[in-house]
């Protein structure tokens, strides 16, 4: 054994403390290929880090609403933005996806069979916490009983967005009461008193500092989360075409339609109030 006092600890009884915390083993193992095309690979992983970015993300935003709910705003600030950094990291992942020829992804799309990025349980809980809830997407994952729980519960619970607004009407603005009673397991729909509140807020800024810097957190997400799905609508697209998607998905419609969804929608139109 080196005495070199720069030579780490190499001796250790069983696994190492880095594999015990990461679990690198099972990181590095999760890749069982179905196809001979050396292109997979890169597919597969590519698939399963977007996966872990969004547990990361999902985990920052449960964050941010339990400090909302708290009032704890600057806790829910930090958690706001480390979520930007890592929605900047997936967004990052659609790179080594984005310039696939149609052949290149034809050569293993069979392995996927029926699954598709549609059927991803993390990324519906992601969605829900921006409140696009439908009862309808837990029906994938009734086969898989801890999965669909966990997916009940983010229905029933407020979205980070209702978070925010019942944090607004705590301090004093005008929410309507009809967007801070209502039913949670429904898409959030755009108000237009939530938009004046925000606009009022916006238009004070040295009265409501705090706030303003919430509702650009919160845009900043919102940008992201577009980009997001409009860099997944150009990989699709030039991956694939207009074909149907993987699973019985509508491919690129579905994509298309999904990338005008508004984030945070109010903040947006606000700004053109002030």
């Amino acid at each position: 054994m080196s005495n070199d006092p720069e030579t780490p600890n190499l001796d250790f009884a069983g696994t190492t403390p880095y594999e015990d915390y990461v679990q690198a083993d099972v990181l590095t193992h999760a890749q069982h290929l179905r196809s001979d095309d050396p292109g997979e690979m890169v597919f597969l992983v590519t698939t399963q880090v977007m996966e872990l970015w969004f547990t990361a993300i999902v985990h920052e935003w449960e964050t941010a609403s339990r400090a909302l709910d708290e009032d704890r705003v600057p806790d829910a600030l930090d958690a706001l933005r480390r979520s930007a950094w890592e929605l900047e990291a997936l967004n990052a992942a659609w790179r080594p996806l984005g310039r696939l020829t149609p052949a290149q992804f034809n050569a293993y799309r069979g392995a996927l069979g029926e699954g598709s990025g549609f059927q991803s349980a993390m990324y519906r809980r992601l969605e829900f916490l921006l409140g696009d809830k439908s009862a309808s997407m837990l029906v994938p994952h009734r086969g898989a009983p801890r999965v669909h729980a966990e997916l009940e519960k983010a229905l029933a619970r407020p979205s980070l967005y209702d978070e925010v607004l019942r944090l607004l009407a705590r301090r004093g603005h005008p929410v309507p009461a009809e967007v801070l009673e209502r039913d949670l397991t429904r898409k959030y729909a755009p108000s237009d008193g939530v938009e004046l509140v925000w606009a009022a807020i916006y238009a004070d800024r040295d009265q409501h500092s705090e706030l303003v810097r919430l509702g650009e957190a919160l845009t900043d997400v919102g940008e992201l989360v577009w980009r997001w799905r409009n860099d997944h609508l150009v990989a699709t697209r030039r991956a694939m075409g207009s074909k149907p998607g993987t699973g019985g998905s509508a491919g690129v419609a579905w994509l298309e339609k999904r990338s005008t969804a508004v984030v945070f929608p109010e903040l947006w139109s606000a700004r053109g109030h002030v």
